[in-house]
C-alpha cells in the first residue's frame, strides 16, 4: 500500500483501500490538481477531457465529505447532488460511486426518465445520502414534493458543457437554487466555454480553477486518419475495419442512420448494435450488456455515446458520419485510448465533405494521415490488424426482443420493438482498472399503425422545460427522453 499515492492528498484510508482493489494506486492529472482544494472544501471549476478520471476526482471529495459529516440520512433529504446530463452517464458515475459509498455505509440513488418514477420516490422516502440525476426527472420528484434539496451539503455537476449544449441550463439553475447556497459545489466538464461560464459566475463562490488539459486535448496514444473514399465504398471498408478482432466503435450522426447500418453489418455477417435516443431503456441495457459482455463486438451509435460511456479496449473508434464540430469529435474519440492506452480513430470521408473535415481536424488540433482507399487497401489491416471473422445473420445470437409498447390513446397506434443491449463501466480508464458495472441502454425499433404517430422526443432532457406539477405518480416517461 506504500505506493498508493492518493493517501497523502488527505484521501481516507478506507477509500485509499477500495481504489487500490480496484487497481487504481496512481492518481491522473485532474485528480492530483482538483484533490486538495475539493477534500478541503472549496468549490472546484475542473477540466479535463473524456476518459482523464473525472469521475473520481469528485466522488473522492463527495464520499470524504459525507463521511466525515455530522448530519445523518433523513427521509426525501439527499445529502449529496450529482447532475448529469443522460442517463447513461448517471449510471456509470452511480456505478463507481457505490464500492466507495458502501465502504463508508452511505446510501445512492439514480434519478433519470425513460423508467418509472415511483422505485425511484420509494427509496427517496426511506431515506438516501446522495441523489445521482438528469435534471428532468429530478425536477418533476422535487415538484411534487417527493424530494427535498435544502440539506444537500455538496453539488457536483459533471459533463457541465453538454448539459450547456443540450439546452439543460434553466433547469439546473432551479435546481440549484433549491440547494444551500453555503454548500460546496464541484464543476466538472471536459470543456468549460459558452453557458458554463454563467453557472460559475452565478453558483460557485471563490472556485479554484484546474485544468488537466487544453480545451483542445487529443490523446497522445491516439493514431488519426482520414479515409478519403468513394460513397459506394463506404459500407465494404466498414464492413472490413469492423470485422477485425476487437471492439469497434461506430458513429453516425442520426439515429436512423445508426439503426440501419447495424442491420447492414449484421447483414454482412458483422454481429453489431445500435445505441441512439430512439431505443427504450431495457433496449438500450441490452445493446449495452451486449457489447460490454463480448456478444458483439461492433457498437454503432450517435452523440449520446460519446461521454460518459466507458467500455474497456475499445481499440477502434470510426467516424462514418464526420461530427459537426471539433468537441463532438474529441468526445467521440474518447472512446479508445483512454488513460494512456493506445487507440485508432478513422474518419470516413466522401468528395464532398473535404473542406468539412479539413476545418474539422484543424479545430480539433489534430493532423490526421489523409489516404485515398477502397475496400481492398492495405492500409485497412494496418489500422484493423488480424483475422477477419464472419457470422452468417443466421448464426448471430439474437438479443431478447425488448417489450412490446403499446400505443396510446386517440388512435396512435401500437408499435412493435426489437431489443438488443448492452451495459459498460465507468471507470478509471483503461489500464487503470477503472469499476465497470452495468449501465442501462437497449434498442427498440417500432412500427405503428393507427391514424397518428408519435414523433420520437430528442435524447436527453426537456431543455429548459419547466417542472410538472401535481401530478403524482407516472407511468414510465417516454423510452427517449432522458429525465
Amino acid at each position: 500500500m506504500s505506493d498508493n499515492t492518493f493517501a497523502p492528498f488527505g484521501v481516507p484510508a478506507s477509500l485509499v483501500r477500495v481504489l487500490a482493489e480496484q487497481g487504481i494506486t496512481t492518481p491522473t492529472p485532474i485528480q492530483a490538481a482538483t484533490l486538495p482544494d475539493s477534500l478541503a472544501g472549496r468549490d472546484v471549476l475542473g477540466r479535463g477531457r473524456t476518459g482523464s478520471g473525472k469521475t473520481y476526482a469528485f466522488l473522492l471529495p463527495l464520499v470524504a465529505r459525507l463521511q466525515a459529516s455530522s448530519s445523518r440520512r433523513q427521509p426525501k433529504r439527499p445529502r449529496a447532488l450529482i447532475l448529469a446530463p443522460t442517463r447513461e452517464l448517471v449510471n456509470q458515475i452511480n456505478a463507481s460511486l457505490k464500492p466507495l459509498a458502501d465502504m463508508v455505509g452511505l446510501r445512492s440513488q439514480t434519478v433519470f426518465g425513460g423508467v418509472g418514477q415511483n422505485p425511484q420516490a420509494a427509496a427517496l422516502a426511506k431515506g438516501v445520502d446522495i441523489v445521482v440525476a438528469c435534471p428532468g426527472r429530478l425536477e418533476d420528484l422535487v415538484s411534487q414534493g417527493l424530494c427535498d434539496l435544502s440539506a444537500v451539503e455538496i453539488t457536483i455537476l459533471d459533463e457541465a458543457d453538454h448539459m450547456a449544449d443540450l439546452g439543460f441550463l434553466p433547469g439546473v439553475k432551479r435546481i440549484l437554487n433549491k440547494t444551500p447556497r453555503d454548500g460546496q459545489r464541484l464543476l466538472f466538464s471536459a470543456t468549460l466555454d459558452r453557458g458554463v461560464d454563467v453557472l460559475v459566475k452565478s453558483y460557485l463562490t471563490n472556485p479554484v480553477t484546474h485544468h488537466a488539459d487544453s480545451a483542445q486535448s487529443p490523446v497522445s496514444a491516439m493514431d488519426h486518419h482520414v479515409l478519403h473514399l468513394h460513397k459506394d465504398h463506404r459500407l465494404p471498408v466498414l464492413v472490413d475495419l469492423a470485422a477485425a478482432p476487437g471492439r469497434t466503435v461506430v458513429f453516425t450522426r442520426t439515429k436512423h442512420g445508426a439503426k440501419k447500418l447495424a442491420k447492414q453489418l449484421a447483414a454482412q455477417g458483422v454481429p453489431a448494435v445500435d445505441l441512439h435516443g430512439n431505443l427504450s431503456q431495457n433496449a438500450r441495457v441490452r445493446n449495452m450488456d451486449a457489447f460490454h459482455s463480448g456478444t458483439v463486438r461492433t457498437l454503432v451509435a450517435t452523440d449520446i455515446a460519446a461521454r460518459g460511456i466507458h467500455v474497456d479496449d475499445v481499440s477502434l473508434v470510426i467516424h462514418a458520419d464526420p461530427p459537426a464540430e471539433h468537441k463532438a469529435y474529441l468526445h467521440r474519440s474518447g472512446r479508445t485510448a483512454r488513460a494512456g492506452a493506445a487507440g485508432t480513430v478513422v474518419t470516413l470521408m466522401l468528395d464532398e465533405q473535404q473542406k468539412d473535415v479539413r476545418d474539422l481536424t484543424r479545430a480539433a488540433g489534430i493532423k490526421p494521415t489523409t489516404t485515398k482507399v477502397d475496400p481492398a487497401h492495405p492500409l485497412l489491416t494496418e489500422l484493423a490488424p488480424g483475422e477477419r471473422s464472419f457470422v452468417a445473420l443466421s448464426e448471430q445470437v439474437q438479443v431478447a426482443p425488448a417489450p412490446q409498447k403499446q400505443g396510446s390513446r386517440g388512435g396512435r397506434g401500437q408499435g412493435s420493438g426489437r431489443g438488443q443491449g448492452s451495459g459498460s463501466g465507468r471507470g478509471q480508464g483503461a489500464g487503470r482498472s477503472g469499476q465497470g458495472r452495468g449501465t442501462s441502454q437497449g434498442s427498440s425499433a417500432g412500427s405503428s399503425h393507427g391514424s397518428s404517430q408519435r414523433s420520437p422526443k430528442p435524447t436527453g432532457e426537456r431543455a429548459g422545460a419547466a417542472p410538472r406539477r401535481n401530478r403524482g405518480p407516472r407511468r414510465a416517461s417516454s423510452p427517449a427522453t432522458s429525465r
